[in-house]
C-alpha cells in the first residue's frame, strides 16, 4: 500500500498537470502587431497572410494534445489604425507565433470604463438655429461626427433628418443590420452604425445575453445614445427627464452627420473592439471622432486609443477624449496623448435643487432630480445607517443587504457617497423599507454635488451638510426627524462654471512635460437623448422609461468639444486637427459668470491647468483665435524620438517602418503645444521655442505678457510679434528660470500664463512649474 506522502505527491503533481493542461489551452484575445511590409507576394491581402500564420500554428502541444480541440480565431484584421489584427489564442501559440520574425508584439487585450437644454445657450450658441447666439451661421451638414459608445436609439428624435440636405458623397460607411436594428434605422442624419463585439464575447465567454445588450448597433444602455446627441444632435422641443430641464434640446452641430460605432457593453470596452472602431471610423470617412472612455495611465505604445488615435489624426480626423472621472486624485488622467483633445468637466449654470428640514428647525439645501411622489409636509424618523440600521461594516455606505429593515423601515435613512453607485443606495433603502434619503459627501467628494433621478425621494449634499445632518443624528438619537422636498429646476446659478470634483486630474504621467487635461466643458447634469430601453438611473428594477435623460461625467463634457470641433471644421475646413485644439484651448476662459477666477467643486479651492487645463471652452471665441499652434504628423514623430521609445515602439503608433528620427524634439516639451509644462530638474533653465500661424488678418502685432511666480524668471524673445499676411508663420524662444535663492512653494508646483495680445484677440497658453528636485 502506498504511503500518504507518496499519494498526497501524486494528487499534488496530477494537479499542477491539470492546471498547466488548463493554461496553456486557455483562451484569450490577443492583439498582434505585424510587419506588414514583410508580406510575402503570393498573400494577396494582409488578411489571407495573417489567417495563413493562425492556421500554421498547432493546436496541441505535450501538455494540451488532449484539451485543446478549437483553432485560434481571427477577430478583427487592422487596416487604418494598426498593423496586425486580433486573435484568440493560447499560451503555447503565442509563443509560437513570437518566434515568428514579422511579429513585432503580442498584446493581451485590455478593458476600458466609460466615462460617464442648457448647454448651447450656456455656450453662447443660438438655441434655435445653426451656429452662434452673436448672429453667424455655420453650416456643419457636411462634416461627420463618429461616436464611439454604446451605440445608438435611432427613433430618437434628436436623429431625425428633416430638413437635412443629401449624405455627402464622399461617405463610404455602412449601416449594418442585426438584432433590433434595421437597414431602416439610418437615415439622412444618422448616416453609418457599426457594431463590434468579438472581443467583449471572447470575454463574457462566447456570448451576450439578449437581456443585458444585443450584437447590433442598437443601444441597450442609454450612454452612447447620450454622447452621439450631446455632440450632433437636432433640435427637439419640450425636451426634458421627467419634468426636469425642459426646454429645447440640440447638439452642438446639431445638423452635423452622426455615425456611431458600437464598441463597448454593458462590462466595459476592450481594446480589440476599440481598435476595430476606429479602424472602420477612419475607413468611412469621419471628420471628428468622439471617445467618452478610458484606461490609465500606460505607455502611448501600449495605449490602444492613443494608437487608434495618431492614425485618425495623420488622416486630419479630430479626436476627443474624455479625461476620466477618477477626480479629485491628482494624476488620474486617461488619454494623455498629445494628439488627443482631454477634456475635463464643469458646471452648468443650472441646478436642481431640493431640501432637507430637520426636527430641530434646520434647512440644508442638496440637489435632487426625484420625480415621484412627495412626502408631504409631516417629518418622519431620521437614522444614519452608520450608527443605527447598521447590519455590518458597510451600512453606511447603504451597500446592498446592510441595512436592518426593522430600523429604517418608514425612515429617511442618511448614507455617506461612495464606492456602490449613488443611485443604488436608495435602491437598498427601499428595499429595507426606508422612504427617502440623505446621500452625503464625505471628504473625497467635498462640496461637490451631482443630481440623480433616484428612485425614491432623496437628497444630496455636501460634505459640510453632511457631517452636520451626521452629527444632528447622533444626539438626537430616536427622536431625529426630517422631511425632503424637492425645487423643479433653477438656472443662472452662480457661481459657474465650476470645475466637478470627479474629473480627472493632472499632472500628466506618461509625459510630464505635456500639461493635461487640454480643456474642460459642460458635464454635470447634461440632458440628452437617451435609449428608452434603459430606465433613467440603469438599474434593472427601474422601470420608468424617458426620451431624455440627465447625465454627469467627463463622458457627457467630451461629446461637446467633440461637436464645438465639427463648427470650427464647417468654419475652416482647411485646418488642421492640431489648429483646431489649439483654437479651442488659446481661447478658453478662466472666470466664471461673476468674473471671479474658476473655483474647484472639489474644496472650494480655486482651480488650476492641472485641474482646468487652458480653461473653459468658448466656441465665439474659437471661431477666430487669431493664432494657432499647428502641430504636423511629423512633428509628433520628432516628439515621439524625444521618448525613451525603442524603434519598435514608434513603429507599433506611428505604422512607419525603419523612423529614422533624423529629426528629434531636445525635448519632448519642445513640441509645439498650446500650453507649458516646465520641469525644473538637474537644470534650473528651461528654454522652449514654439512657433504661431496666423489664422486671423494680415498686418496685425502681437504683443507679449507674462504671468509666473517669484520663484521663476520668464524671458520671451521677440516679445513681439508682426504678422503680415494671412497664413504667415513665426516662432519665438520662451526660457524659464528658476531663480537662485528663490524657493520653489512647499508643494514644488506652480501656475502662470503666457499670453499674446493684438488689438482684437488674445492667446492664452497656460504654464505649469514644477521643481523635480531641490536647486542650489
Amino acid at each position: 500500500m502506498a504511503s500518504k506522502s507518496k499519494i498526497y505527491s501524486f494528487f499534488f503533481t496530477f494537479s499542477l498537470l491539470q492546471f498547466l493542461i488548463s493554461s496553456s489551452s486557455l483562451r484569450k484575445t490577443y492583439i498582434v502587431h505585424m510587419n506588414h511590409h514583410q508580406k510575402p507576394s503570393i498573400f494577396q491581402t494582409h488578411h489571407e497572410w495573417y489567417s495563413s500564420n493562425l492556421h500554421s500554428l498547432s493546436s496541441f502541444d505535450t501538455l494540451s494534445s488532449s484539451s485543446s480541440s478549437s483553432s485560434p480565431s481571427l477577430l478583427y484584421t487592422y487596416e487604418n489604425s494598426y498593423s496586425g489584427f486580433a486573435a484568440t489564442l493560447t499560451n503555447s501559440e503565442v509563443q509560437s507565433l513570437q518566434q515568428n520574425d514579422a511579429v513585432f508584439g503580442i498584446y493581451e487585450d485590455t478593458l476600458y470604463t466609460l466615462h460617464t437644454t442648457r448647454t448651447p445657450e450656456f455656450l453662447g450658441l443660438d438655441v434655435a438655429g445653426e451656429g452662434l447666439a452673436s448672429g453667424e451661421k455655420l453650416d456643419t451638414s457636411d462634416v461627420i461626427v463618429g461616436v464611439l459608445d454604446t451605440g445608438i436609439w435611432p427613433e430618437s428624435e434628436s436623429f431625425s433628418d428633416s430638413g437635412i440636405p443629401p449624405v455627402p458623397k464622399r461617405w463610404k460607411g455602412e449601416c449594418e443590420t442585426g438584432p433590433e436594428f434595421s437597414l431602416s434605422s439610418c437615415n439622412k442624419k444618422l448616416i453609418g452604425a457599426r457594431s463590434f463585439s468579438h472581443g467583449y464575447k471572447m470575454a463574457s465567454g462566447g456570448g451576450i445575453s439578449t437581456t443585458d445588450d444585443v450584437v447590433s448597433p442598437r443601444d441597450t444602455d442609454g450612454h452612447g445614445t447620450h454622447t452621439a446627441s450631446t455632440a450632433a444632435g437636432g433640435h427637439v422641443g419640450n425636451a426634458s427627464l421627467l419634468g426636469y430641464a425642459s426646454g429645447t434640446a440640440r447638439g452642438m452641430a446639431p445638423r452635423a452627420r452622426v455615425a456611431v460605432y458600437k464598441v463597448c457593453y454593458k462590462s466595459g470596452c476592450f481594446g480589440s473592439d476599440i481598435l476595430a472602431g476606429i479602424d472602420k471610423a477612419i475607413a468611412d470617412g469621419v471628420d471628428v471622432l468622439s471617445l467618452s472612455l478610458g484606461g490609465g495611465s500606460a505607455p502611448y505604445f501600449r495605449d490602444t486609443i492613443a494608437i487608434g488615435a495618431f492614425s485618425a489624426i495623420e488622416k486630419g480626423i479630430f479626436v476627443s477624449c474624455s479625461a476620466g472621472n477618477s477626480g479629485p486624485t491628482k494624476a488620474s488622467l486617461a488619454n494623455t496623448a498629445p494628439w488627443i483633445m482631454t477634456v475635463g468637466a464643469g458646471t452648468l449654470d443650472r441646478d436642481f435643487p431640493a431640501f432637507a428640514v430637520l426636527g430641530n428647525g434646520k434647512k440644508f439645501t442638496g440637489v435632487s432630480l426625484y420625480s415621484g411622489k412627495g412626502m408631504g409636509r409631516k417629518s418622519v424618523g431620521l437614522v444614519y445607517a452608520g450608527v443605527s440600521g447598521r447590519r455590518n461594516g458597510s451600512s453606511n455606505l447603504c451597500m446592498p443587504g446592510s441595512l436592518d429593515s426593522s430600523l429604517v423601515k418608514g425612515k429617511v435613512v442618511v448614507c455617506d457617497r461612495g464606492v456602490n453607485p449613488r443611485v443604488e443606495k436608495g435602491e437598498v433603502v427601499k428595499e429595507a423599507g426606508g422612504i427617502g434619503m440623505i446621500l452625503a459627501n464625505t471628504a473625497a467628494n467635498g462640496e461637490e454635488l451631482v443630481a440623480d433621478s433616484h428612485l425614491i425621494p432623496a437628497v444630496a449634499v455636501g460634505m459640510k451638510i453632511g457631517e452636520e445632518i451626521r452629527e444632528y443624528v447622533r444626539n438626537a438619537g430616536r427622536k431625529a426627524r426630517a422631511v425632503l422636498s424637492f425645487g423643479g429646476t433653477v438656472l443662472n446659478v452662480r457661481p459657474s462654471p465650476v470645475v466637478a470634483a470627479f474629473s480627472s486630474r493632472g499632472p500628466n504621467l506618461v509625459t510630464p512635460q505635456i500639461m493635461k487635461p487640454d480643456v474642460i466643458g459642460p458635464g454635470v447634469n447634461i440632458l440628452a437623448a437617451w435609449s428608452e430601453i434603459a430606465g433613467p438611473t440603469g438599474l434593472e428594477k427601474d422601470t420608468r422609461k424617458t426620451k431624455f435623460n440627465i447625465m454627469s461625467g467627463t463622458s457627457m463634457s467630451c461629446p461637446h468639444i467633440s461637436g464645438l470641433a465639427a463648427l470650427l471644421k464647417a468654419a475652416h475646413p482647411e485646418w488642421s486637427p492640431s489648429a483646431i485644439k489649439s483654437a479651442l484651448m488659446t481661447t478658453a476662459y478662466n472666470h466664471d459668470n461673476m468674473q471671479n477666477p474658476l473655483r474647484d467643486a472639489a474644496d472650494g479651492s480655486l482651480s488650476n491647468p492641472w485641474v482646468h487645463g487652458a480653461g473653459h471652452v468658448d466656441p465665439h471665441k474659437a471661431i477666430s483665435p487669431g493664432l494657432v499652434y499647428d502641430i504636423s504628423v511629423d512633428d509628433y514623430i520628432a516628439f515621439l524620438c524625444s521618448l525613451d521609445y525603442t524603434p519598435l515602439h514608434r513603429q507599433i503608433i506611428a505604422k512607419r517602418p525603419n523612423i529614422t528620427c533624423s529629426r528629434k524634439l531636445s525635448d519632448p516639451g519642445q513640441l509645439n503645444y498650446p500650453s507649458f509644462s516646465i520641469q525644473f530638474g538637474k537644470s534650473r533653465i528651461v528654454r522652449y521655442t514654439r512657433e504661431l500661424t496666423n489664422v486671423g488678418a494680415a498686418r496685425t502685432l502681437y504683443q507679449v505678457q507674462v504671468d509666473a511666480p517669484r520663484s521663476v524668471g520668464v524671458k520671451v524673445r521677440p516679445s513681439r510679434l508682426l504678422f503680415r499676411s494671412i497664413g504667415e508663420k513665426k516662432k519665438y524662444t520662451v526660457t524659464f528660470v528658476a531663480r537662485k535663492g528663490k524657493t520653489p512653494p512647499p508643494t514644488r508646483t506652480a501656475f502662470g500664463s503666457l499670453l499674446w495680445s493684438s488689438k482684437t484677440n488674445q492667446v492664452r497658453s497656460p504654464v505649469s512649474f514644477t521643481w523635480t528636485t531641490l536647486l542650489s
